[in-house]
């Protein structure tokens, strides 16, 4: 991508109404668009961020033998009264509308009830099990308050499974290879030490669930953790019994502020009775399909990694989801000789498979400087008139800003392997 013909602009004033440092950086770095509260469109720099996260999660939950689709988010009334979570008072998250014909639908906050209804078609015996589904979605969910920016919105994009399992021991064979998998997932993030599975409230999901909470100051939570045997409570639930069944005291234990970016709910029979989801056993008796859901925040997690790692210059992108590899800032390119140069660079780059942001517009080296740290790329390397008279490049890491010299042959060498 060369920068003069990207249509968004950094900016230097963000929304008045905007709090959360996140947003701040992304609506003013050109990642997202604030269109109202809790609600941002993705720009082309923030949709390759979403989609670089999305791919980490797919490539995990696809090896644990899970299967993509993607459902409607328009939800049946009945089907969540059969239930019990069609209620506002048990889920006051809900956006709801009518449809001309005077039925009520809802907005998809989650999906169970559907899925499980829809496996009535496709699972009838003990055949047929276990199924494990996921999909990328965009939930829609009426928070009171949405001021956290990325980390909790009225429209979001979540990464929700689905298990469909014939016993308890099959259920929990893939609960803890789910867990494991969101474990790997947030490691090549570049959160994964400081990412706890969290003991905690099931909500309006089930009783009790497993959480994914990452250490983050700008989170909304409060638990306790124990680094050195990687133990954390919801505050929520924290108490000496809970700190017994963990095997630790809770003097062991540090209060500290954190982000949920994923969490796993186990429904027992329950939820597949109430849906109607039942299988055939060997004997011909019927019984209730045990389920379970499994879910990530993929575009909250783009405001926790921003909330992380960003600096007083701007985001600092981990490598495994920046939106490119390489920003290329060519300086000096009004002058044809040398545009011709450094286009020969960028070329050279796009031919080895290097994903490169090349900034060539017209600009005071300062000014390009500036947007790059912004922009939080992992690498920039300077092309100027000086770096082709001396033979090497200047390449700045964006997160710790060591600085190396390197020749044509070497930048090709270390970020391409040519």
């Amino acid at each position: 991508m060369r920068q003069s013909q990207l249509f968004t602009k950094t900016l230097k004033e963000v929304p008045s109404d905007e709090e959360a440092k996140n947003a701040i950086l992304l609506i003013r770095a050109g990642y997202i668009h604030k269109e109202m509260a809790g609600v941002y469109q993705l720009l082309p720099l923030g949709l390759r961020v979403v989609e670089k996260i999305k791919q980490i999660v797919r490539e995990e939950m696809n090896a644990i033998g899970t299967q993509e689709m993607i459902a409607t988010n328009l939800q049946r009334k009945e089907l969540w009264e059969r239930t019990g979570r069609w209620s506002d008072q048990v889920v006051d998250v809900w956006f709801k509308s009518t449809l001309k014909t005077g039925a009520e639908v809802g907005f998809a906050w989650s999906h169970e009830e559907p899925l499980a209804d829809m496996m009535k078609n496709h699972i009838s015996s003990y055949k047929d099990l276990p199924v494990y589904i996921y999909q990328f979605q965009n939930k829609l969910r009426n928070e009171l308050r949405a001021k956290s920016g990325m980390m909790r919105g009225r429209e979001f994009i979540m990464k929700d499974a689905y298990s469909f399992c014939r016993s308890e021991e099959d259920h929990t064979a893939y609960y803890e290879a789910c867990k494991e998998a969101y474990l790997r997932s947030f490691e090549r993030m570049g959160v994964g030490e400081d990412t706890y599975v969290t003991f905690a409230d099931g909500g309006a999901f089930t009783q009790y669930s497993h959480e994914f909470q990452t250490v983050c100051d700008a989170g909304e939570d409060l638990c306790y953790i124990n680094r050195e045997k990687k133990i954390a409570i919801n505050e929520e639930v924290f108490s000496a019994e809970a700190c017994k069944e963990l095997g630790v005291i809770p003097e062991e234990m540090e209060k500290v502020k954190t982000a949920e970016v994923g969490n796993i709910f186990n429904f027992g029979r329950q939820k597949a009775e109430d849906v109607g989801l039942f299988y055939d056993e060997e004997n011909g008796d019927k019984t209730a399909v045990w389920m379970g859901s499994y879910g990530i925040g993929i575009t909250r997690m783009m405001g926790v990694l921003v909330e992380k790692f960003a600096d007083e210059k701007g985001i600092v992108w981990p490598e495994s989801v920046s939106p490119y590899k390489v920003h290329l800032v060519g300086l000096q390119t009004d002058d044809a000789q040398i545009r011709d140069w450094v286009d020969g660079i960028y070329t050279a780059f796009q031919r080895r498979g290097v994903e490169v942001l090349y900034d060539d517009r017209y600009l005071r080296p300062g000014q390009k400087f500036a947007d790059a740290d912004l922009l939080g790329v992992p690498y920039r390397i300077v092309a100027s008139k000086k770096t082709k008279e001396e033979g090497r490049f200047e390449v700045v890491h964006r997160a710790s800003g060591d600085v190396q010299y390197l020749s044509e042959e070497e930048l090709y060498t270390t970020f391409a392997g040519t």
